[in-house]
Parts: structure tokens; C-alpha cells; sequence
């Protein structure tokens, strides 16, 4: 059958396993405790600490509520990760909310947030990453005016390209560009506290003065700066969707989560530090890219290495994005809530090639028409009500099911507090400044189903399905896999 339910059973640690006379294969457990980090830390750091300073500031009014909001964003980022750390202790397979909702609260909330998830969020994050990468990659080239779209946008879509083929080919391969990368632009951030330490250093304090004058405080507008913070921080989740993949994963998912969102927080503060010194605040609104100016301000003639910086950060942000995303789509797929060629792996490189390339051809479409800015809101929007569908099945798990073998355990406050923040973050914008887009995408999530009912509750679908992913698999050589749950 082209579509397909299973239930969850225990199974050997190995390569392959034998079920009914035939082999089937899993993905490989490669991703380590450097990798880990790497890949939180690669992903979150990507445009959005280039980009969004100016968004937070104009939305707080006052250098030191930006700097307030900074923080707690990465607090809610680090409680959120710890959260989901006990979670994936828990229930030990890849897919991270989706598998999660799909176990605690069954297979119809699971699939509508597969559906939104494959078929919009995910791919228009990546989108929105990649043109951001090929604006930055592309400005040297067109030096004082901007860059033409057409090739904005035929830059974007080469890295998506160049992405597939590196995470179809090997996973290892994969890991490694997140590693060299995530060196790459800590170098970079690096550059710029130390830049802002001798500033600071040499008296330049005056946008620390009254700081926090002009502050303001409205419940939608702080929501929105929320969101835009949220954006750079975006990836502490991202462990959970390739939990299948880790080498012991009760001990590298806390530790990862633990190394990764700690460090990124405070290179976050000292970076806004650095750019309120170089620049006042009234100079960092008026900035079309932070970084740059501030690059232009500090550096000089070695404001180049600024947009280099920027456009390595934002390549292996993307690279971290794809890597997780594409194995949403594949355990979808493996649940049968996707069509089942989306749920195999290639036959030699044992990798989700499928999931993947469907993800990269959603995201090239979007890239047509892309916006980075009006994805942003969005984005965290849908983000922030799965998470909290998430966080209350976690608190279902510890006061229900107490019982339940788990390596790592969190106080229960913290996903209390998370789950408060992400309902805050959700309400307060539709409350304060309500706007036609949350109803659209409202509106696109219940879509899912007219789809669930008749192909997943009562499996009917077109025979012709079935012909197809058999060609797609000879095609592609794919093979079906196996689940692999500790």
C-alpha cells in the first residue's frame, strides 16, 4: 500500500534487521556530541543575528530593553531545548514535535502538523535562509547599489541545489559542512565582540546612556520583538529530529542542548553590545544590514570580510535546516501520514533522499516569489503553537505517566514556564494587532483535513499511487527502512 500506519516496536541496534525474510535498512547513528553542538549551534546562528537587531530595537524603542529581550529569548530557547531533551529520552525516535504530538496526542494533530510542516514552514524557512545567504554572497559583486533579484534569486536557488546533493550523498559529508561552518562564523561573531570589547574599551558607551529611555511596552509589540529575537534562536529543537541518528542519545542530547544554547546566548548579548557601540541607536534602525555597517564603521577596507562572514553563517545555518527538515517529511512518511516513498532511504548512502529532495524542490518554488521579512512572523507563529501543543504533551507525560523510563528529567516549572511563553507568543499579536496572514495560515492548517480523512483515516487513494512509487523507487534507489527506538 502506498500509504501506511505502524506501531511502535522495539528493535535490534544495528545496521540492518531482518523482518519477514527481508532486509531492511535504518539510518546510520553518526552524529556525535561535536556534531550535535554543531548542528544546534550551526543552525541557529544563520541570518538572523545579521539581520533581526534592528527589528528587536525598533519594536523594544531603548538599547537596554533589546538587550533584556535578547536574553530572555535565549532563556525560553534553553528551557524549551531542555524540555525537549526529557522528551527525546523518552520516546527515542527522530521527528521531534511530530513524532512527539503523533505518540502523546494520536495520528490526526500529528499529520496536521506534518502537512503544515513539510508542505509550508520548513521549506519557507529554507527559502527564506537561502536568499538571505545569496543576498549577502552576491553584494560584493555589485558595490554601492543593490543587487538585482534574478540573481539573488538563481544564487539561492544553486545553494538549495548544493545542499540536496551534499545530504543525499552522505550523512557524514553533512555533519562535516555543519562543523567547518559553525567554526567559520563563531570566527566571525568572535570578530566582532572583540571589535565592540575595544570600542567599549576606548569610551564608546553613549548608546548605553539612558538606556532605557523610549522603552516601550504594549503586549503585541513586545510579542512581535519576541518573534523576531525567536527567529535568530530558531534551531534549539533541532537535535530532536535526527535523534535516530545520535550515538547515545539519552547522554548527547542534554549535553549537546546544554553546551550549544548557553553559548550561542552569550556571543548573541556581546554581539548587540558590540554593534550598539560602533553604531547609535538611531544609526542601527536605519541600517539595512547591521553587520555591514557595522563592518563599514569598524574594519574599513576590511569590511568584506563582514559579508563573507554573513554568507558562510547563513549557508551552514540553511545546511542545519535541511538536514533536520528533510527527516520530518521522511518520518511522516514512515508513519504513514506521507506517501510512502518519502518514508525510504537511498540503498547505499542511507540517507532519506526522498524526504529530501522534496523538501529542496518545495523550497526552490518558494524562492520564486520569496520574502525574507514577512516569513519571519510567520514562521514563528505556526512555530510557537506547535511548541506549546509539545511542551503540554511533555507535562501530560510527567504527571500522567510518571512511571515511564527516562535518563534525563527536567523540573517541572521549566516547560511550564515555556508552555506560558508560547501561548503568550501565539495570543498576544492576534489580540493586540490582529491581521488577515494568522488567519490565512489558520485556514491552511485545517486544510489538512479535507486530506487526512479520506487518505489516512479511511486509506483511500488512487491505485495509480501505487505504480508510481514503485517506479520512483527503482528510480531513485530507494529501499524502505526500519525504525530504530531504544
Amino acid at each position: 500500500s502506498t500509504m501506511r500506519q505502524r506501531k511502535t516496536t522495539d528493535s535490534l541496534h544495528s545496521s540492518t534487521v531482518l523482518t519477514e525474510g527481508k532486509e531492511k535498512l535504518r539510518l546510520k547513528q553518526e552524529v556525535g556530541l561535536i556534531s550535535g553542538v554543531s548542528l544546534i549551534a550551526g543552525t541557529m546562528i544563520g541570518s538572523g543575528i545579521f539581520m533581526s537587531p534592528e527589528w528587536v530595537l525598533h519594536y523594544m524603542g531603548s538599547p537596554a530593553s533589546s538587550l533584556l529581550i535578547w536574553a530572555a529569548c535565549g532563556l525560553l530557547a534553553m528551557f524549551g531545548a531542555l524540555s525537549y531533551a526529557e522528551l527525546g529520552t523518552i520516546i527515542k525516535e527522530s521527528g521531534g514535535e511530530y513524532i512527539y504530538i503523533l505518540r502523546i496526542f494520536g495520528s490526526f494533530p500529528a499529520f496536521l502538523f506534518a502537512y503544515t510542516s513539510v508542505i509550508l514552514v520548513r521549506p519557507a524557512g529554507l527559502a527564506a535562509v537561502c536568499l538571505s545567504f545569496a543576498e549577502y554572497a552576491v553584494a560584493p559583486f555589485y558595490p554601492g547599489c543593490s543587487s538585482p533579484q534574478v540573481v539573488i534569486k538563481c544564487t539561492a536557488a544553486a545553494c538549495i541545489v548544493l545542499l540536496t546533493i551534499i545530504n543525499c550523498l552522505n550523512v557524514r559529508l553533512a555533519t562535516s559542512v555543519m562543523n567547518i561552518f559553525t567554526a567559520a562564523k563563531l570566527l566571525a561573531l568572535l570578530l566582532i565582540v572583540v571589535g565592540g570589547l575595544v570600542l567599549l574599551a576606548k569610551g564608546q558607551t553613549q548608546s548605553f546612556q539612558n538606556a532605557f529611555q523610549n522603552t516601550t511596552a504594549g503586549i503585541g509589540t513586545v510579542g512581535v520583538a519576541f518573534y523576531q529575537g525567536l527567529w535568530s534562536y530558531d534551531g534549539w529543537n533541532n537535535l530532536n529530529y535526527v535523534t535516530e541518528e545520535l550515538k547515545k542519545p539519552e547522554v548527547t542530547l542534554p549535553r549537546a542542548v546544554m553546551i550549544a544554547i548557553p553559548l550561542v546566548t552569550c556571543l548573541y548579548l556581546l554581539v548587540n553590545v558590540s554593534y550598539l557601540a560602533a553604531m547609535t541607536p538611531s544609526e542601527l534602525l536605519s541600517s539595512g544590514a547591521v553587520a555591514v555597517t557595522w563592518g563599514d564603521k569598524v574594519l574599513g577596507s576590511w569590511a568584506w570580510l563582514i559579508s563573507l562572514s554573513v554568507a558562510l553563517s547563513t549557508f551552514g545555518s540553511s545546511n542545519g535546516t535541511f538536514f533536520s527538515g528533510g527527516r520530518v517529511c521522511y518520518i511522516a512518511a514512515r508513519e504513514g501520514h506521507m506517501p510512502d516513498i518519502l518514508s525510504m532511504a537511498h540503498v547505499r548512502c542511507l540517507t532519506p533522499s526522498p524526504a529530501l529532495l522534496l523538501t529542496s524542490a518545495i523550497s526552490l518554488i518558494m524562492i520564486m516569489s520569496g520574502n525574507f521579512t514577512s516569513i519571519v512572523n510567520f514562521f514563528s507563529f505556526m512555530a510557537w503553537f506547535f511548541y506549546g501543543m509539545t511542551i503540554s504533551g511533555l507535562l501530560y507525560l510527567k504527571i500522567k505517566k510518571p512511571e515511564l523510563p527516562r535518563s534525563y528529567k527536567v523540573p517541572i516549572i521549566i516547560p511550564i514556564i515555556v508552555l506560558m511563553a508560547a501561548v503568550y507568543l501565539v495570543l498576544a499579536p492576534i489580540i493586540d494587532q490582529p491581521q488577515i496572514e494568522i488567519l490565512y495560515i489558520v485556514l491552511f492548517v485545517f486544510s489538512g483535513v479535507i486530506l487526512y480523512f479520506p487518505l489516512v483515516h479511511f486509506k483511500r487513494y488512487p491505485r495509480f499511487l501505487q505504480r508510481v512509487t514503485l517506479h520512483l523507487q527503482l528510480f531513485l534507489e530507494v529501499a524502505p527502512t526500519a525504525r530504530d527506538v531504544n
